[in-house]
């Protein structure tokens, strides 16, 4: 490969997570049934969301928006590490590792603008009951998605320009499983700091203020929780932001951990990146399910619509 001073690097070796033969056949085995359960849970609860016109809301619309940046952040990066837990030569193409770049950027920055945006609505929802239907109309969702959408669009442009935008021209060894930003970074063949700030800066948008706004809509949340009088109302609070601010701490905890905090060793950040890229969108679908009361009678309303279905008892 390409390592002379005077050539740009065409393609990178990923090292992965093992050189041991025994343990990538373990991991191959673990990361395909999280893929697995992450794309089936995801397609399950969009699914799920479409039929029941009880879950046509703005929480269940934002969460579907979710649960599409899941799936596609998770199908940019397991399936590559699946082949690349098969083979030897673990080569991925100047462009290809562009391209998933920019993917992941996107759909992880969608994943921590649509965290905030359901924040907001909770917040809307639960200290401001009697104007929910009026401040969160249709038109209002459909602007918070997109500007969700342009805004994490915005931020992987810039980070993926500011990190491709430098000379490769040594090593082409990238000590992670797939492209991200701080693992390319080290193998530029110049000063990356300009770049390095550029990416804080972007992650202070797209990671603290977002993290900011849900802490000051979860903060409202408590107040309203502490004065209510009845423990029933509270707890019902409770059980509908509890999945919520599961998903939170688990997603920005470890992005954090990875972007906006000094550097660790390889293979913690390593390890923090298989958290936050395989194991959160997985774990986001079983959460909402298991812990939301409308999500379950849904599906209880379709597991017996199907029944019914089956006895010729009830048509679609």
């Amino acid at each position: 490969m390409r390592q002379t001073n005077q050539t740009q690097v065409t393609e990178f070796l990923l090292l992965g997570l093992s050189d041991d033969p025994l343990t990538q056949k373990l991991l191959f085995i673990l990361f395909l049934g999280v893929y697995l359960v992450t794309v089936f849970g995801n397609l399950f609860l969009m699914s799920l969301v479409q039929v029941d016109s009880r879950l046509h809301t703005p929480m269940y619309f934002f969460l579907c928006h979710l649960s599409l940046a899941d799936l596609c952040f998770s199908t940019n990066i397991i399936p590559q590490a699946l082949v690349h837990l098969l083979c030897k030569r673990k080569v991925i193409s100047f462009t290809r590792c562009a391209a998933q770049l920019l993917l992941f950027l996107i759909f992880g920055c969608a994943q921590c603008a649509f965290l905030a945006v359901m924040s907001y609505d909770r917040y809307v929802a639960i200290c401001n009951p009697l104007h929910y239907c009026s401040i969160m109309t249709w038109r209002v969702c459909v602007h918070l998605a997109a500007g969700s959408w342009a805004s994490s669009i915005l931020v992987s442009v810039v980070d993926t320009t500011f990190t491709l935008r430098l000379p490769y021209r040594g090593s082409s060894r990238i000590a992670h499983f797939f492209c991200e930003a701080p693992a390319l970074l080290i193998l530029a063949s110049t000063d990356i700091r300009m770049s390095e700030m550029v990416i804080f800066l972007m992650g202070v948008m797209i990671l603290l203020i977002p993290v900011s706004l849900i802490l000051v809509s979860y903060g409202h949340i408590l107040v309203t929780i502490v004065r209510m009088k009845s423990a029933v109302g509270r707890f019902k609070v409770f059980s509908t932001c509890g999945s919520h601010l599961i998903v939170v701490i688990l997603f920005y905890g470890s992005a954090i951990v990875t972007y906006m905090t000094p550097k660790s060793s390889k293979e913690q950040e390593k390890l923090v990146s298989v958290f936050y890229a395989m194991v959160t969108p997985m774990l986001n679908p079983i959460v909402y399910s298991l812990r939301n009361k409308d999500v379950k009678v849904a599906l209880r309303k379709v597991t017996a619509r199907n029944f019914l279905c089956r006895l010729g008892v009830f048509h679609w």
